[in-house]
């Protein structure tokens, strides 16, 4: 017992401090408040390096962009670096974060190749999260919200700002709320479903290429999951590597509510994919031209850099004039 208390592997308990009394000379209760001064150096020696692992997981995340966009203030310190993200999280140590991280990695269903880093993916979905608290909607109805998606692939065809603001309130109104949050750094997504509550869901789009057929898709993809997935789940979409199967299956959802598939059939089989082909089957379909585009591009029945002029181009509320 001696050579463990010695080695520090074992403490001196009052019974022992007496003992050592007897034997000793030295009074119990100086063993006792020399057992206590090292057990506090032990403490005080392991905070400190709970404390600079914690700077250390701090430094991961882009907290300049945070300060950028005015969520966080920006910190005095790396001690205050850390309490900042901690509250800008929710939790109350980054031992709690790293749980509630792990919990969320585990349901995201997202291909072998993704590239997105996982810090920087969990401050964009935080984001999204802390825009969408803040929002009063409906309970959800499925009934509702595929009401909100027919009236909304018609809003397509409208370039107008209110145009996508109604949309966002349709949604709303079906207990779905769609947060457009602008893209970070070392991420490389056009957006992420999940369920906040039973009753509350949450889109979430990047707009990563800042054009009308890609944000309208993805929010089509996007939404196809509340449709026909599990709640349990979050999906992640990358803008690149390979899709899972429900991915797919929300790409081919979202292909065929956007253009039905024999009007896409004939359409493609019937034309020469000029300007006035593409305006004309835009119309009859009363979508937006650059839905058709992307489609003709992405499937390469019409190259890159061709109609390009049809897109509605995207712009972020700062970076307008």
């Amino acid at each position: 017992l001696i050579s463990e208390i010695i080695a520090g592997k074992a403490p001196i308990e009052p019974a022992t401090a007496i003992q050592f009394e007897k034997v000793l000379g030295v009074e119990a209760g100086i063993w006792l408040g020399i057992e206590s001064d090292y057990r506090l150096h032990l403490e005080r020696e392991a905070e400190a390096r709970r404390a600079q692992q914690s700077i250390e997981w701090a430094k991961g995340f882009p907290v300049n962009e945070l300060v950028k966009r005015g969520v966080v203030q920006n910190p005095s310190s790396d001690a205050d670096m850390v309490a900042k993200l901690l509250s800008f999280f929710g939790v109350a140590s980054v031992d709690a974060w790293g749980v509630k991280h792990a919990g969320a990695q585990v349901a995201y269903r997202h291909s072998p190749s993704f590239s997105s880093d996982e810090q920087a993916l969990a401050t964009w979905l935080r984001l999204g999260e802390l825009e969408a608290e803040g929002v009063e909607c409906a309970s959800y109805s499925a009934a509702t919200f595929k009401r909100a998606l027919a009236r909304t692939r018609e809003l397509t065809a409208s370039q107008s700002g209110e145009a996508l603001s109604e949309a966002l309130r349709l949604c709303l109104d079906s207990g779905v709320v769609v947060a457009i949050v602008k893209p970070l750094a070392k991420t490389a997504l056009s957006g992420a479903t999940r369920w906040l509550t039973p009753r509350k869901a949450l889109i979430q789009l990047s707009a990563r290429h800042m054009s009308d057929d890609h944000l309208w898709f993805s929010f089509f993809h996007e939404a196809s999951h509340l449709l026909l997935h599990s709640k349990k789940v979050v999906f992640v979409h990358e803008t690149k590597g390979t899709l899972t199967e429900l991915d797919i299956e929300a790409d081919g959802w979202a292909t065929n509510f956007l253009i039905p598939t024999r009007d896409w059939d004939e359409f493609t089989m019937n034309s020469s994919f000029g300007e006035h082909d593409v305006v004309g089957f835009a119309e009859e379909q009363r979508i937006a031209p650059g839905i058709i585009v992307g489609r003709l591009q992405y499937e390469q029945r019409l190259p890159w850099s061709r109609l390009n002029h049809l897109k509605a181009r995207l712009k972020w509320a700062e970076d307008v004039d």
